[in-house]
């Protein structure tokens, strides 16, 4: 209990990495059940309410908590800004302002390398690690709520299967097309492994092709046979000269 009213999460926040950051704080306040400390859904009780005292109490204990697990996980030169916030909802929200727009920089790169990176000489597989590294980082980037839209999770699907198949070499134009024209579209998981086994079946289907240039310096060096090669060695012949007497005009 000790180590996690120090830091809960094995990631501090220092600015670039508000994306992952975010998404690891928020998932470890749900399991606590105090995300609605964050997001608003639970207010600070007023003098109104029935047992007002109790709920109160209970409203600052929590609260307090929740500011300090989010202090103990981020840089000092960032903690030091948050002194000024009372409740754990405007410290949430400060840190969003301060670090959503600049993280729009962050999915230009990622959306850039997406559409410049191919497969170049990368397999299948690890050419599918490269690709699900960057569309985790971009998924982290969206707002949560978005998560709860299916058509949105559909068409997110779509887009990596269109952007993993154009970034493969061409000798996977074959199976390409054909993964294209399926209806409903598989996702890119699924597809994986079939691609996979057509990278194998070219591999041991396709005969090495040797190179062009390799092959025109070996041809140059092959010296023409000499037959007449046998006890004179190299002693060429006269053109009017008898090849059994070796006498002139014979």
């Amino acid at each position: 209990m000790a180590s996690e009213q120090h830091q809960v999460i094995q990631i501090k926040l220092d600015g670039p990495n508000y994306s992952y950051w975010s998404y690891r704080m928020r998932t470890f306040l749900i399991g606590k059940e105090l995300w609605g400390y964050v997001d608003g859904t639970v207010t600070e009780p007023n003098s109104t309410s029935t047992e007002y005292a109790k709920l109160k109490k209970e409203w600052e204990t929590y609260n307090a908590r929740i500011l300090s697990w989010i202090n103990n996980a981020v840089e000092p030169s960032i903690g030091m800004h948050l002194a000024k916030f009372k409740t754990a909802k405007e410290v949430w929200d400060y840190l969003k302002n301060l670090y959503v727009q600049s993280n729009f920089a962050k999915r230009y790169e990622l959306e850039k390398v997406i559409r410049s990176e191919g497969q170049k000489d990368r397999s299948i597989q690890n050419f599918y690690n490269f690709m699900n590294g960057v569309w985790d980082q971009l998924d982290m980037m969206d707002p949560p709520e978005l998560s709860s839209f299916p058509a949105y999770l559909k068409l997110r699907e779509e887009q990596k299967l269109v952007q993993f198949l154009m970034a493969l070499r061409n000798e996977f134009e074959q199976l390409r097309g054909s993964i294209l024209h399926r209806s409903p579209l598989p996702t890119v998981h699924n597809v994986v492994s079939e691609l996979i086994a057509e990278e194998t079946r070219l591999k041991t289907s396709t005969p090495p092709v040797m190179n062009t240039q390799a092959v025109l310096i070996a041809s140059s060096q092959v010296k023409p046979a000499n037959l007449n090669s046998g006890a004179r060695g190299n002693q060429r012949i006269a053109i009017d000269e008898c090849g059994y007497f070796h006498e002139k005009g014979h």
